[in-house]
C-alpha cells in the first residue's frame, strides 16, 4: 500500500470511528453505568468516589479521534469532521440538552483544534495530550453550564475523559514512531 493510500486509509477510519462516538456516547448515558439515575444518566466512577455520566468516555475518545483524522487527512478534514461532529449531536442529542450538547461539542472540537494544529507537526503526542486536555475542560464546562446551570459534576466529567485520552497515549506513540519509520508525515 502506497504511503499516501495508507494515510487515506487511516483517516477514514479514524473519521468513520470519530463520527460513530457521538451516537455512542448519547447510547451509553442510558444503557452503560454502575448506576443508572431515573430520568437520568448512568454513571461510572472514574475515580475513587467520583462518577460521571458513561458518555463522558467517548467525547474523550472523540477528541482524540479528531487529532488522527487531521492528522491523516489534513486540517480541512479536521473541521470537517468538526461540523459532521456537530450535526450528528444536534439530531442526536436528547431536545433538553441538544443546545447545551452541540454548544460543547463544537467550542471544545474547535479549541482542541486550536491547540493541534501548530503543535502535532513536531510534538505529535505533545499536541494530542495537550489538545485533548483543553478540549475536555471546554466541552465539560460548556456542557454542564448550559445543561445544568452548575459545574457540580466537573469533577467526574474531566477525570472520565483524561482517561480515555491517557488510554490513546500508547498508540499515539507507536504511530508516531511508525510514521517516522515509513516517512508518512502529519497531512
Amino acid at each position: 500500500m502506497t504511503r499516501d493510500r495508507q494515510r487515506l486509509t487511516e483517516g477514514v477510519i479514524a473519521l468513520v470511528l470519530f463520527g460513530l462516538t457521538i451516537p455512542a456516547a448519547n447510547w451509553m448515558i442510558g444503557n452503560v453505568g454502575t448506576v443508572c439515575v431515573p430520568q437520568g444518566p448512568c454513571l461510572v466512577p472514574v475515580w475513587p468516589g467520583i462518577s460521571a455520566p458513561s458518555g463522558v468516555l467517548m467525547i474523550g475518545l472523540a477528541l482524540v479521534l479528531r487529532d488522527i483524522v487531521q492528522r491523516r487527512l489534513g486540517p480541512a478534514a479536521g473541521l470537517a469532521a468538526i461540523a459532521i461532529g456537530t450535526l450528528i449531536s444536534a439530531l442526536l442529542a436528547p431536545s433538553a440538552i441538544v443546545i447545551a450538547s452541540v454548544a460543547a461539542f463544537t467550542l471544545s472540537e474547535l479549541a482542541d483544534f486550536a491547540v493541534y494544529t501548530p503543535l502535532q507537526r513536531r510534538r505529535f503526542v505533545t499536541a494530542v495530550v495537550a489538545s485533548g486536555f483543553v478540549g475536555l475542560v471546554v466541552d465539560s464546562v460548556i456542557f454542564l453550564h448550559l445543561a445544568f446551570g452548575s459545574l457540580d459534576f466537573l469533577a467526574g466529567q474531566v477525570i472520565g475523559k483524561a482517561w480515555m485520552i491517557v488510554i490513546a497515549l500508547p498508540l499515539m506513540q507507536l504511530l508516531r514512531r511508525r510514521d517516522e519509520r515509513l516517512g508518512l508525515v502529519a497531512a
